[in-house]
């Protein structure tokens, strides 16, 4: 059992002057530093999962529909124990909450890897377990994010995000790399089967915790209990409008489907385009994180949040009209060959794409700050709750507002217009939003 309080010391701790990345949360609190290495190493082992089960799924069925029926049917559950599995962070001991979603991850991990080492090529057992992971990391994450301002006074919350950052960055970067490797060299068996090794780290994480209940009345899990949080989130502007401002970015800057024709019919590469698109919004946010020094004294955090997302959208209109340019290039056909493909409008879109991670991430690291800061301890739980929601829809908004518009568009006009959505949208809301924009991090109001 880790020595490490419920709550942390209130002597005022100075963040870093560094541009690196502040290490001090890990040196602060050995809880949090155990919590973050487990999440980060069990975190690598799970995008390897996600990514052999869509190849699995593909290798079973030949179909790629039948691979996009994996986020189809694990949306609305995701959605549901989003929100319920924050409404379990309010109402019990977090620790347990966290490790009992942790053990139904690992467990069902371990009947994937049972499936495959059994070569069952039936799909729908792949479907089922697919979202019973998804949904236990859903409630783990939302459950984790309401632990961390129990184990770091508040002026290291900041310096915890971009931690996170850096985390979140090389699971994204090592991991699906990691599963190509595995599924080609081993096959899905001993890819299952890291994974289920791997996810060991996050017990370590977890079990050495102490005991954390939620401060205040302790509220029975239920419906109820959801509207308490709904209430509050109507009380919380500042609150309410990170999630606001978040959807926007994700429903009109979300280009990622549009990687394989972008790959195949405008800049060419084929899926190694793809790849190198897909890879460079994390190697971004990876890169900010690890330059998020000086960010721990930016005082005036809902102006850095409007700022990161307005950089956010400047960055994926430039990667539109990097395709604008592509399109007059003179590829034509299909180019699934790197050799053939147009080098230098493939680089300035991957620029483009890493610009907008890294902002991005900068915008996330202030936005996971208020919300840990401003709300109080026995509803922290409800409202991260609701953030996995946000943080889940968006994208799959975004998905649909690409895949609609490209319908009807050229592949250009999607990331254009909507970066330009963004910058417009988002400059107009937090300049008419007095008290986000001066919302203070030293007296934090949700």
């Amino acid at each position: 059992m880790s020595e490490a309080p419920q709550k942390p010391a209130t002597d005022k701790v100075e963040p870093t002057r560094s541009r690196f990345v502040d290490l001090t949360p890990l040196k602060r609190s050995p809880a949090f530093a155990r919590l973050w290495g487990g999440a980060a190493i069990s975190g690598i082992g799970g995008q390897m999962t996600i990514v052999a089960v869509g190849l699995h799924i593909y290798e079973i069925t030949q179909s790629t529909f039948a691979v996009s029926l994996v986020g189809i049917i694990a949306l609305v559950p995701m959605i549901v124990f989003g929100l319920y599995g924050g409404i379990l962070a309010d109402s019990f001991d977090r620790r347990l909450v966290a490790l009992v979603a942790g053990i139904v991850a690992w467990a069902s991990t371990a009947v994937l890897a049972s499936l495959a080492w059994l070569r069952v090529d039936v799909v729908w057992p792949f479907y089922l377990l697919a979202t019973v992971i998804a949904v236990a990391a859903v409630v783990i994450g939302s459950t984790r994010q309401s632990i961390v301002p129990r184990l770091l006074p508040k002026e290291l919350l900041p310096a915890a995000s971009a931690l996170n950052g850096i985390s979140v960055g090389a699971q994204i970067t090592i991991g699906p790399a990691l599963a190509g490797v595995l599924v080609a060299t081993v096959g899905f068996q001993w890819t299952y089967t890291v994974d289920v090794v791997l996810f060991v780290a996050a017990f370590s994480g977890i079990v050495s915790l102490p005991k954390i209940v939620p401060e205040g009345d302790l509220k029975r899990p239920g419906f109820a209990s959801l509207v308490d949080g709904m209430r509050f989130l109507r009380s919380a502007p500042n609150v309410r409008m990170t999630f606001i401002l978040d959807i926007i970015a994700m429903t009109f800057g979300q280009p990622r489907v549009l990687f394989p024709a972008v790959g195949a019919v405008l800049l060419g590469g084929g899926a190694i385009t793809v790849g190198i698109l897909t890879a460079a919004a994390a190697i971004g946010a990876l890169f900010s994180s690890i330059l998020s020094g000086r960010l721990g004294h930016v005082r005036w955090q809902g102006r850095a949040v409007g700022s990161a997302i307005t950089v956010y959208g400047l960055f994926i209109a430039g990667f539109g009209l990097v395709l604008l340019v592509s399109s007059g290039s003179g590829l034509h056909g299909i180019t699934e060959s790197i050799g053939d493909a147009n080098l230098p409008a493939l680089a300035i879109a991957a620029v483009m794409l890493a610009g907008s991670g890294a902002a991005d991430n900068v915008s996330s690291i202030f936005r996971n700050t208020i919300l840990q800061a401003a709300v109080p301890d026995g509803m922290r739980g409800r409202i991260q709750g609701v953030f996995m929601v946000v943080v889940t829809g968006g994208p799959r908004l975004g998905d649909a507002y690409i895949g609609i518009l490209s319908a009807f568009a050229f592949l250009w006009v999607p990331p254009l217009m909507g970066g330009v959505f963004i910058v417009v949208l988002v400059s107009a809301i937090v300049r008419g939003n007095k008290r986000f924009r001066h919302y203070d991090a030293l007296a934090p109001t949700p």
